[in-house]
Formats: C-alpha cells, sequence, structure tokens
C-alpha cells in the first residue's frame, strides 16, 4: 500500500461523496428531483443548487480570493426558479465539483499551512478542506435520504447492501470500490 497524502486522501473523500449523490440522483426521476417530501423541507433539487453554489464560490480562485465570492447570493440557492431546469442544476453542480478538483489535486501537503478566507475567516488550507469535507457530506446524506424515500422499493444501495454484512466482511475487495463501504 502506497502512502496517501492529504490532499491525495481529501479528494478521494470528496469523490466518494459526489458519487453516493450521483448514484442517489440516478435513482429518480425529474419529478422526484424537485419534489420536497414535506412542506419546508428542500428537495433534491434545491440541495443540488446550494451545494454548486457553494462549491464554485469556495473554490474558484482558491487560494488568492474570499471563499464568499461576492456575485454568490447564499440565499437564492434554496429557492427554486421557472429557469432552474435539472439540467441547469446539475451543469452547475458538475462545474462546482470541478472547481473543487482543480484547486485541490495541484495542492500539496506543504499547502496545508498556507492561509486563505471564507467570508472574512482566516483559515488554514487544512482548515478550509475540512470545513468542506464536513459540509458537503452532510448535504451528501440529504440528497441519498430523500432520493431512497422516493425510490422506495427500487432503491439500488450504494454501500454494503442491508444483509449482507456477512458476505462483506468476508470479501471486503468486492465492494472497496463502492461509494460509501
Amino acid at each position: 500500500m502506497s502512502k496517501e497524502t492529504y490532499i491525495q486522501l481529501a479528494a478521494r473523500e470528496f469523490r466518494r461523496s459526489k458519487a453516493l449523490a450521483d448514484g442517489a440522483m440516478a435513482q429518480i426521476t425529474r419529478e422526484q428531483f424537485f419534489a420536497a417530501p414535506a412542506e419546508g423541507d428542500n428537495s433534491i433539487a434545491v440541495i443540488v443548487k446550494h451545494v454548486g453554489g457553494n462549491l464554485l464560490s469556495r473554490w474558484t480562485d482558491f487560494l488568492t480570493s474570499d471563499g464568499e465570492k461576492p456575485g454568490r447570493n447564499r440565499d437564492t440557492e434554496f429557492e427554486i426558479t421557472a429557469g432552474d431546469t435539472q439540467q441547469s442544476l446539475m451543469t452547475q453542480w458538475e462545474s462546482g465539483w470541478a472547481a473543487l478538483f482543480s484547486a485541490l489535486e495541484p495542492l500539496s501537503d506543504a499547502d496545508l499551512e498556507r492561509g486563505v478566507k471564507i467570508r472574512g475567516e482566516s483559515l488554514t488550507v487544512l482548515q478550509a478542506i475540512n470545513r468542506q469535507l464536513t459540509h458537503y457530506p452532510y448535504h451528501v446524506g440529504q440528497i441519498v435520504y430523500v432520493a431512497k424515500h422516493y425510490a422506495g422499493g427500487s432503491w439500488r444501495s450504494l454501500s454494503v447492501p442491508k444483509g449482507k454484512s456477512t458476505e462483506f466482511n468476508a470479501k471486503p475487495a468486492k465492494y472497496i470500490d463502492a461509494p460509501g463501504s
């Protein structure tokens, strides 16, 4: 086993979170993408819009500008407008993740003590990465939960399927690339 740097580990965990969300969203219809489970809940569309906006804001010019960009309006990320199509929201989602990986992958562990700002708060690169490593999986969990709710009996597990732990423990390599293993 080769030694993994922190940056490589962070990139792997971000990829795993994205894969979970993508796997969940692949199991729902367009209508379910926009549906809120109950009054006051966020639809998957709203979560995608928010995470996409956050990703673009935080990771564009990551080392050189505040992570809260002047043009971002966080409050509108929680509103679906007439112009918000599934395609446009997924384009923003993909652009946001691309911004993250473009900013993260050139870094080395030597960059972890460098300074960045988010909403005027001074953070190290390590602190900023950790902040987002907790933020995005929080929302990915919401996406998975809502998608599973809507998929019902047709849901395909994104990790070790229920009742398959013994099988997993006997042959973990079979599941090693599963997003939530």
